[in-house]
């Protein structure tokens, strides 16, 4: 099952990380722990597509416990090594470059809620449960995400129009 996992999605598992890392150096160690972590145990899946998902879920985690632990450390060790950041290459349709860009300036857990919620179509349960936040959390990053995102790429968001039924209440007579 490994093997037809990375023979068949290992791609587009790189390029859902790399949206995540920035980079594709890191999305590559990402996807590589995701995968160990995955099917290092006893794992056994019924198909590709749970395989998938759980590695899929695992890239998030991992993604999350790195942003924790080592986001000022990396970024201090590429400023003072004076090492360019590397061209990112996405290969999923309907993202540009800028989108690409301003995806990249977000703070990691809020990045992660935007690309699970608006790239992978999880749910806010589905979201929360992989991120291991509550269901309001989530709707915060994202919001705060599309939000900055929308700063970032002069854009606005469209104004979601809720259908409202009045009902006239009258008191006492």
């Amino acid at each position: 099952m490994l093997d037809q996992l990375v023979r068949e999605r290992y791609p587009r598992l790189l390029s859902r990380a790399t949206l995540l890392c920035g980079s594709r150096h890191d999305a590559e160690d990402l996807v590589q722990d995701a995968l160990v972590a995955t099917f290092g145990g006893r794992a056994r899946f019924d198909s590709i597509g749970e395989a998938e998902h759980y590695v899929r879920r695992a890239i998030a985690t991992r993604f999350i416990d790195r942003g924790r632990r080592t986001t000022r450390e990396r970024d201090a060790h590429r400023r003072l090594a004076g090492h360019a950041q590397p061209v990112v290459e996405i290969q999923l349709p309907g993202l540009t470059r800028e989108l690409v860009d301003a995806l990249a300036q977000l703070p990691p857990r809020t990045r992660a809620c935007v690309v699970l919620r608006h790239l992978e179509d999880l749910s806010v349960r589905e979201t929360a449960d992989t991120l291991n936040l509550s269901e309001g959390a989530v709707k915060r990053y994202t919001a705060d995400a599309v939000a900055l995102l929308n700063a970032a790429l002069g854009t606005t968001a469209p104004a979601e129009t809720i259908p409202v039924q009045t009902t006239e209440v009258r008191r006492g007579a």
